[in-house]
């Protein structure tokens, strides 16, 4: 089942501190949405107001349309996958999967099928007689997912489910979790402070900072074209230049007043920008680019963060002309 998810203007405050200042947003059914951002911006706050942990100040929730006002957690169209796991160490991943329905009432046969058949959705299929200590990290979080899954929620709320695991392996768990998604269609609202993961499985991504939503977009929208400078800086390394009445430390760039924002994969050897003569001060190779700050000569006071091409050879103290293919520019308010 999936089903729609309206936030309207919901606040939330622990004592004095503002956790929440009025955030509204729209999720359609079926929809895959990551909320993205900082310790303490608020993003957990509201998956746990949606899944009913907590009650907001003011505002509305609907899930399917219906106000979830005073509903429990158990009364929700919604379950949690938790970072912990919080798996029954004690039972076997088929008891652990049938868990919820368990307590639904549903007969054990019926349990048993429905645990095998999301065992299988998960990518564990024949180990419903397992038990969790027998299983690395990565698959304790296929089971956590199963057993979420197996009552057929209309919202699946992911609080930073795959923060425990290692690089290689988050990357393998985030390809399978966006597949996962697409085969059962169910909405899924994920909390991450990962912007490579946020990117990788979201259909949009809402950036989230002091109680606030930053930028919702999709994820190139959101990268290519941020809407703050709080979600450019955010959403991964950027080169940041202030401009007033068109003239910059570097010249003249771009008409306006406001930040000019270039990301450094934009910046090379060819460009339609040209960001002048540079003085290569450190270089370090990351396999896909070769990573470097850049001085300009022009305005020695600035500082430039550039990925060059990984087969370009380049040592600290070298000058390039740089120019940049593309860019960004907020004017300012």
């Amino acid at each position: 089942m999936t089903a729609s998810l309206s936030i309207q203007s919901v606040t939330q405050r622990y004592g004095t501190a503002l956790a929440l200042d009025a955030v509204s947003l729209d999720i359609a059914a079926g929809e895959f949405v990551v909320l993205l951002g900082p310790s303490g911006c608020g993003k957990t706050t509201l998956l746990n107001l949606i899944g009913g942990f907590a009650e907001p100040v003011s505002g509305r929730i609907l899930i399917g349309g219906k106000d979830m006002a005073g509903v429990a957690p158990a009364q929700r169209p919604t379950t949690t996958v938790f970072q912990d796991y919080a798996l029954f160490p004690h039972m076997t991943l088929a008891d652990n999967v049938g868990f919820g329905l368990r307590m639904r009432g549903v007969a054990r046969p019926e349990r048993r099928a429905k645990a095998e058949e999301m065992l299988a959705l998960v990518g564990l299929p024949g180990k419903a007689l397992r038990r969790p200590h027998e299983l690395s990290g990565g698959q304790r979080q296929r089971v956590a997912l199963a057993r979420a899954l197996a009552v057929a929620p209309d919202v699946l709320l992911l609080d930073e489910p795959l923060g425990a695991l290692d690089l290689k392996l988050r990357r393998a768990m985030q390809d399978e979790l966006k597949e996962i998604q697409r085969r059962v269609g169910t909405t899924f609202v994920h909390v991450t402070h990962d912007q490579e993961e946020a990117m990788a499985v979201a259909d949009r991504i809402v950036v989230m900072n002091a109680g606030k939503i930053a930028d919702v977009g999709p994820p190139r929208e959101v990268y290519l074209s941020p809407k703050s400078l709080f979600s450019a800086a955010f959403m991964g390394e950027i080169n940041q230049i202030a401009v007033r009445d068109g003239q910059s430390a570097l010249g003249a760039l771009v008409p306006g007043t406001g930040t000019l924002l270039i990301r450094p994969e934009a910046i090379g050897l060819n460009g339609a920008l040209p960001l002048g003569l540079c003085r290569v001060e450190d270089v370090a190779f990351f396999g896909t680019h070769v990573r470097a700050h850049v001085t300009p000569l022009k305005a020695p006071g600035t500082r430039l963060t550039v990925h060059l091409a990984q087969t370009l050879s380049v040592e600290p103290g070298a000058v390039l002309d740089l120019a940049a293919t593309d860019h960004l520019m907020l004017e300012e308010e």
